[in-house]
């Protein structure tokens, strides 16, 4: 079993041996020196002590997940309402031009929200890692829940002209530096409160919330457009949604607030507290942009190749294709909408066992069998899809989102595993949101752009399943962390008879 005694924050880490500076000694010197190198070795990986074994407490665990989780799907209930009023947008506040054109203004306005996530990423990230996941992660949700609301107050196109597409876009950072600061705190939120060996069961709770915002932001705009029609949404309607964003935001500051931070970052705090301040340096700079790029780098280019290929077809079916449906096919906004809220649904209900089977078989079995799923099915899906009837349409669409809960019940625990405690939400930060930023929100404008530019219908299968190549290769050069420690943190487990089960397992048997 790997040692993680000397991750354990405060504890000094031993001396290098010869080996960590490229000279292994030979075989003949370790069969002389039989005893110093078994000394050497135990020094490197001592043994774990029960008092480097955190045990959690299951309803500590459950009010992070409910809050980190709750919290999330509000943020994302927000973000989603854009995407979801885009034809509307475009109407509202590019109402020149074709009707093509408004639609191209109104997602270029949804990924330039997406042009400021690595700066927020790069500011909450780093932030995180030095005064606590908490404090981010509530700050975070006055900034989204601010802007969204703010949206809702604009003046249209007609009444002021240029300023009111500005001003769109000027909230639309906003929310977009938020997010920068989202998905990495509330994964590693949750990733450091969970047992190792149900890391994924509780992971899959975060985006179980994104796809009840995204259901709550879809379904709010059903109804509306089917209560009020398109005149009136296009008229004041396409407000409340935006308007709902502020009581919802202070519900999610309020559970957010009332949480302890995290085992894992209260134990690096306390190990900090230790440090002599000669060794003092390190742990200041650990939330640092240089130390992440200089030290993580590998592991940030295998995230952000990772990230790229999941977001590519998280936005793709969550987003972009209720426009699909209503652009390509004919559907109205109202159809198209319900499709997909029911589609999310059906996700909602199987995503837990999905991060179950995770913990039970690995993290890398799942992922692949989702990008594998995207590379053989999206073709067949849409084919589908473009019969046009409802029951051909909710086919394909179930085929893409079967593929898409095999990422998001497990990118959750996977992701946070990759990066070491003391620069998990730092690294984790930039490397998910670089990604998000140069693949995630583009995938609408893209593929909008590439019907426009090529008449094929076919194209958001194509991209889809270029996207899911990458994420075969991101795969498969990933670390299996299944019921393993979160780098840089002692072992979390269920009970004390598990931890003491661990410690026992590793006492040397008994010689006679």
């Amino acid at each position: 079993m790997r040692s993680v005694r000397s991750a354990v924050p405060g504890e000094r880490e031993p001396a290098t041996s010869s080996a960590d500076h490229g000279l292994a000694p030979d075989s003949a010197a370790i069969k002389r020196h039989r005893t110093l190198f078994r000394a050497v070795r135990r020094r490197q990986n001592p043994r774990l002590r029960r008092s480097d074994i955190t045990v959690t407490d299951e309803r500590a665990v459950r009010r992070a997940v409910k809050a980190a989780s709750l919290g999330n799907a509000m943020e994302w209930f927000d973000f989603g309402i854009y995407a979801y009023l885009a034809g509307t947008i475009g109407r509202v506040f590019f109402p020149s031009g074709s009707e093509t054109a408004q639609l191209l203004s109104s997602f270029a306005t949804f990924a330039v929200a997406f042009l400021v996530r690595p700066i927020g990423g790069m500011v909450f990230g780093p932030m995180g890692d030095k005064v606590g996941r908490k404090k981010v992660l509530a700050l975070t949700m006055i900034l989204m829940a601010v802007a969204t609301f703010a949206i809702g107050l604009l003046p249209t196109y007609a009444a002021v002209g240029f300023w009111s597409p500005l001003l769109l876009i000027l909230f639309r950072l906003l929310q977009g530096f938020s997010t920068g600061g989202e998905y990495g705190g509330a994964s590693t939120f949750i990733a450091e409160y969970a047992p190792d060996k149900r890391r994924g069961f509780f992971g899959s709770f975060l985006e179980l919330g994104t796809l009840a915002g995204y259901t709550g932001a879809a379904g709010l705009v059903t109804a509306l457009t089917a209560w009020l029609g398109t005149d009136s949404m296009d008229s004041w309607g396409w407000r409340i949604p935006f308007l709902v964003a502020g009581p919802l935001g202070l519900v999610g500051l309020y559970l957010r607030m009332r949480l302890d931070d995290t085992p894992a970052y209260l134990k690096l705090e306390e190990g900090n507290a230790r440090v002599p301040a000669a060794d003092a340096v390190e742990s200041t700079a650990r939330g640092d942009l240089a130390r992440i790029f200089r030290s993580h780098w590998r592991v940030l280019v295998l995230c952000i190749a990772l990230v790229g290929a999941y977001n590519i077809t998280d936005y793709m079916l969550l987003s972009y294709m209720p426009t699909y449906l209503s652009d390509e096919l004919g559907y109205s906004e109202t159809h198209g909408l319900l499709i997909l809220v029911v589609t999310m649904v059906l996700l909602m209900l199987i995503i837990n066992q999905v991060g179950r089977l995770s913990d039970r078989y690995g993290r890398k079995p799942l992922l692949m069998t989702g990008m594998a799923g995207f590379l053989v099915l999206s073709a067949p899906a849409f084919l589908l899809v473009r019969q046009g009837s409802l029951v051909a349409v909710a086919g394909g669409m179930l085929m893409l989102g079967l593929s898409l809960v095999c990422l998001l019940g497990t990118m959750s625990a996977a992701l946070p595993a990759m990066f070491p405690t003391s620069v998990r939400y730092g690294s984790l930060s930039v490397g998910y949101n670089l990604s998000a930023s140069l693949f995630g929100g583009t995938t609408p404008l893209v593929i909008t752009a590439l019907i426009g530019a090529t008449g094929s219908a076919m194209m958001p299968a194509y991209y889809a399943m270029a996207a899911a190549l990458v994420g075969i290769v991101a795969v498969a050069f990933m670390k299996e962390t299944a019921q393993q420690p979160l780098e840089g943190s002692p072992p979390s487990v269920q009970s004390r008879e598990e931890a003491a089960a661990l410690v026992e397992a590793q006492a040397p048997a008994p010689k006679f």
